[in-house]
């Protein structure tokens, strides 16, 4: 029980901070795998944080989350959550185009759920979070939909992304 009150709060802590542009190294006293540079990136690590078995590698995450693979690489194999998110997305459009560019899946997957929940267009929200000058989810969510509120939109999205990313592994 400890371990799992202690992995959740590691995750949503990096969570956070992968929200706030922090994407240049790792945290003090971060284990491996948790810096910008794995395929998941730091807010990845509370999707799979709580009640869930499995090989682990040292960030806690499955060991099939800490390959070093793009997001696109990792929806190329899970088919399953590529097809999900593809009917949130618009007409035409696969989920690894929608993930190139981002840091990490996580990231990505809360994009779209914003975008879907919000009805912005994905391009401009990810124009937003990955071009030069590139801002957190809630950052682009406040410019693009001034009337929201951004900072509650995108914790609804990234527990949403959490979810699939848990259901779909």
């Amino acid at each position: 029980m400890k371990l799992k009150l202690a992995v959740a709060v590691m995750a949503f802590s990096s969570f956070a901070f992968a929200q706030h542009g922090g994407g240049g190294g790792r945290p003090a006293g971060a284990g491996a795998g948790m810096g910008a540079g794995s395929s998941m990136g730091s807010s990845m690590g509370s999707s799979h944080g709580s009640g869930m078995s499995g090989d682990r590698g040292n960030s806690g995450q499955p060991a099939s989350m800490n390959s070093g693979k793009t997001p696109s690489e990792i929806l190329t194999q899970n088919t399953k959550l590529s097809d999900n998110l593809e009917k949130q997305l618009p007409p035409g459009m696969t989920a690894q185009q929608a993930c190139a560019g981002f840091k990490n899946l996580g990231q990505c997957v809360a994009a779209i759920h914003v975008s879907h929940n919000l009805d912005i267009p994905f391009a401009d929200l990810k124009a937003k979070m990955t071009g030069s000058g590139s801002e957190s989810l809630g950052k682009a969510i406040g410019d693009l939909k001034p009337s929201v509120d951004a900072k509650a939109e995108s914790k609804k999205a990234q527990k949403q992304a959490n979810q699939d990313l848990k259901d779909n592994s």
